[in-house]
């Protein structure tokens, strides 16, 4: 059965989406903090345990509209063209530009909330020099670390990018897909589309399955975020960082945090897409 591609406009996407974003971000922020302890190399208490889960939060608020916005604007402005540029194809098999779609919205995204991860997770973890959101900054810049991105002007904010990428699309690869078919399925069986509570519960299933499947990419992004290990020797990238974590810790710290990131991100995709649907409803109706 052929399947058309909603449309829906660049703003209305882009407003919904930072919304959506700020919504979950702010809401389930305690259980980020817990799973980025979890996976630190000091160890879940040294790391601060269950003390001040909300360190952290003012850079995630930063990032999570502007982030969530650039995925979303991106994410629904290129299903529709890459529909068109795969023809017939795309009509009876979306899941392909489903993927692709969410690949492009994914390194858009990328580029807001790979500053906001390395501020939030120095935060989290209780860093040297993270009291406040402007010292982990001013921290964060003054490390010119080559791997990094453009260290020379960026310092150490987009260390990670690479691996952030790496974990990020190949989620997007399972979730998305999954969260459109579901919303189809769901739809055929009762004669209409998907309500903005059926949405929400089609996107927490989704990202469940991600979650639990791409955790030991987001250990290995943690740590590259972090900078180095316990003993304060620097991580030299995402293969030294698995070659020393197989050697020192074991295989199973792969699946560090998994529970409460499974957690974390199926209560998050209800609230998220959820919201979003409901604010792209009500846009919709307003334009």
């Amino acid at each position: 059965m052929a399947v058309q591609e909603r449309h829906t406009p660049f703003l209305t996407s882009l407003l919904a989406g930072g919304l959506a974003g700020t919504t979950v971000d702010l809401a389930l922020f305690p259980i980020d903090t817990l799973k980025t302890r979890l996976q630190s190399p000091h160890g879940f208490i040294a790391a601060g345990g269950f003390r001040g889960v909300y360190r952290g939060v003012m850079a995630a608020a930063g990032g999570s509209a502007p982030g969530a916005a650039l995925f979303f604007g991106t994410y629904e402005t290129m299903k529709p063209v890459i529909a068109e540029m795969r023809g017939g194809e795309s009509s009876s098999n979306p899941a392909l530009t489903h993927m692709i779609a969410a690949s492009i919205g994914e390194a858009a995204a990328c580029l807001v909330r790979v500053p906001t991860e390395v501020l939030k997770s120095k935060m989290q973890t209780n860093a040297v020099g993270s009291s406040t959101l402007s010292s982990t900054l001013k921290m964060v810049l003054s490390e010119k670390d080559g791997r990094a991105f453009a260290s020379g002007v960026f310092g150490g904010l987009y260390r990670g990018y690479g691996i952030t990428l790496m974990r990020e699309v190949p989620f997007a690869f399972i979730q998305f897909p999954m969260y459109e078919r579901f919303k189809i399925e769901w739809g055929k069986m009762q004669g209409h589309d998907a309500s903005p509570l059926q949405a929400a519960a089609c996107g927490s299933f989704a990202g469940g399955i991600a979650a639990a499947v791409t955790t030991p990419l987001d250990v290995i992004k943690t740590r590259l975020m972090l900078g180095s290990d316990k003993a304060g020797v620097p991580y030299k990238g995402a293969r030294d960082v698995v070659q020393r974590l197989v050697n020192e810790e074991g295989s199973s710290v792969f699946l560090s945090g998994i529970q409460p990131r499974v957690m974390w991100i199926s209560i998050g995709g209800f609230v998220f897409f959820g919201a979003y649907e409901s604010y792209r409803s009500m846009l919709m109706s307003e334009s």
